[in-house]
């Protein structure tokens, strides 16, 4: 079992014909995902290594059934992207795009909440994996493998790292959400769907300093899940009040510190580790107990 991506997964890419879209579709393609068509407004018609391109999204998916849809297009014109696959129905959109304005991912997040039937997983965010059954976005498939530990996180390069560390335990589903100050998919949209998958067994929640997000997953976690949680919070050693890099990570006051993250979250009996190193032993020493 997963959450949200599995074998059956049918993608299309917004942007295949531009250089990263074509460079990360070879690379789903190699992990083992159906990639099944790509989107180029213009260049219907054309091929990337045999996948067959389209104008428009509503096109891919009534000739090829696809199902996700993966965005590699420019700042500029990811909102337009997102609200066009939001009106050909796409049940999962994963917005890869680094530099979104922070106005147009309010509206488009906006544009499929009403909507009903479209998840936002982004933007700025390496995408989610399924391992051995589907890759959506850039994060590597040969790093870790198909297993019970279900992983939400806001950092690309800290997901990688965790599911290196167990990659001998191995993972249901690993999602980058992303670190923007508004994003589609949250920590508790991930808990919550691992929570009900019957093959996740615990799950590994990383947040970063600066905002409530952690908190109110805290918060959630108390009322709602019931399978172990462990915890980091990137930002331990950071200087209190500095603004770091990720712009969803602005401490104001106590409520975004590191130390205010973790105490949140070992009220509710998430064991909350120093490094990333140390928060994946705290996992393995609970799947192998």
């Amino acid at each position: 079992m997963s959450i949200f991506l599995n074998s059956d997964s049918r993608l299309l890419v917004q942007g295949m014909t531009g250089s990263e879209g074509t460079k990360h579709t070879r690379r789903m393609v190699a992990s083992g995902a159906q990639v099944v068509a790509g989107v180029t407004p213009g260049k219907a018609g054309q091929e990337v290594d045999g996948i067959p391109v389209f104008d428009t999204v509503g096109d891919a998916m009534e000739a090829t059934g696809a199902n996700v849809s993966v965005v590699f297009v420019p700042p500029r014109f990811t909102k337009g992207a997102v609200e066009e696959a939001v009106d050909a129905g796409m049940p999962l959109v994963v917005v890869i795009t680094e530099g979104v304005p922070v106005m147009d991912t309010a509206a488009f997040f906006q544009y499929a909440q009403n909507s009903g039937t479209t998840r936002i997983i982004g933007p700025n965010c390496p995408g989610i994996i399924s391992p051995g059954q589907s890759n959506a976005g850039i994060i590597p498939a040969d790093i870790t493998k198909a297993g019970r530990i279900g992983l939400v996180s806001k950092s690309g390069t800290l997901t990688y790292q965790m599911m290196y560390e167990l990659r001998d335990i191995g993972f249901s589903t690993c999602v980058g959400i992303g670190g923007d100050p508004i994003i589609g998919t949250t920590h508790i949209d991930c808990l919550a769907a691992f929570e009900d998958d019957p093959e996740t067994e615990a799950i590994v929640m990383i947040g970063e300093i600066g905002g409530d997000a952690e908190e109110r997953a805290a918060a959630f976690i108390k009322d709602n899940v019931t399978k172990p949680v462990v915890g980091y919070v990137a930002g331990f050693t950071a200087p209190e009040g500095k603004t770091m890099g990720h712009a969803g990570a602005i401490v104001s006051g106590s409520a975004g510190t590191a130390a205010a993250k973790q105490e949140a979250l070992e009220a509710v009996g998430v064991k909350v580790g120093k490094t990333p190193s140390e928060t994946a032993e705290l996992m393995r020493q609970i799947m192998t107990s």
